[in-house]
């Protein structure tokens, strides 16, 4: 009898290694973390960058192209109401940044297109005609709020656009020698009547009476944004605007061919301070 011992046969081990359900269940809820850690980052580094382009909006006849011609192309060209966006192209200071400039109509039936550069929005320019405002500011506020709404229904993650009010044709209006007097004073009737109608507005809205006959017949009257302060019973003031600070510049462009120095520098005949609200903006 062999009285060697007998080797016994080494067990084979599989190549690969047994997964079990539990350790199937934590690789997977492992890898999904990982997953939505990587989307949130990439969203947020996407959402966290502004856009470059300038929304121009506000009522028909406001002067919202004549602002855009008189900017872009340094010229003073009489225009009609617009039914279609037209955009362009500004180079700004000097540093030559360059940004874009959008300049939605201000149709009731065509006005919502602003909506859709919202996404690019660095900044949103509301243009109000200070010479006529007094007559029609039932409806320009109207359109306000439509703006209003958007911004602050913007979600989280995106960054809100600056909000700028223009006091436009402030040279139109009588009683001023200077064009400084003539910006504030456009300025204080622009913000003294929006800020009126737009109490109105809101009062109407927290009574559950809706805003029909405030403004365009059909519009929405479920319509946010009118929020101020604290009190949600206070009166609406830009200042105390939730949504963010509202700026306010007077302007004014001539559109009539008055002298050389003023084609040449049309900045200097209303914009200037627009134009560098825009450079310490964009």
């Amino acid at each position: 009898m062999d009285d060697r011992q007998l080797h016994k046969t080494p067990e084979v081990l599989p190549a690969v290694p047994t997964f079990t359900p539990q350790t199937l269940a934590i690789a997977s809820f492992s890898f999904a973390v990982l997953f939505i850690a990587i989307l949130v980052f990439f969203n947020r580094r996407k959402s966290s960058s502004k856009g470059n382009a300038l929304l121009l909006v506000g009522p028909p006849d406001a002067g919202k192209t004549s602002i855009l011609f008189s900017l872009v192309y340094r010229q003073t060209l009489p225009t009609h109401t617009s039914m279609q966006t037209n955009t362009s192209v500004l180079t700004l200071g000097e540093e030559k940044r360059t940004i874009q400039i959008v300049d939605v109509p201000g149709h009731p039936r065509i006005r919502d297109q602003f909506n859709e550069h919202m996404a690019d929005a660095r900044a949103i320019a509301f243009v109000v005609d200070a010479s006529t405002v007094s007559r029609n500011g039932a409806a320009v506020a109207e359109h306000l709020h439509h703006i209003l709404h958007a911004l602050t229904s913007l979600p989280p993650s995106q960054t809100l656009p600056s909000l700028v009010i223009l006091a436009h044709k402030a040279d139109l209006l009588k009683g001023t020698s200077t064009s400084a007097n003539s910006s504030t004073l456009a300025i204080n009737r622009v913000k003294t009547i929006l800020e009126r109608e737009l109490e109105k507005r809101r009062v109407s809205q927290s009574g559950g009476v809706g805003v029909e006959g405030l403004g365009e017949e059909g519009e929405r009257s479920d319509m946010g944004g009118l929020e101020c302060g604290d009190n949600a019973s206070g009166a609406f003031k830009f200042d105390e605007w939730e949504g963010g600070e509202v700026s306010f510049v007077g302007t004014s462009v001539k559109t009539e061919k008055a002298s050389v120095d003023d084609e040449k520098n049309p900045g200097e005949a209303g914009l200037s301070a627009f134009e560098e609200w825009l450079e310490e903006t964009m």
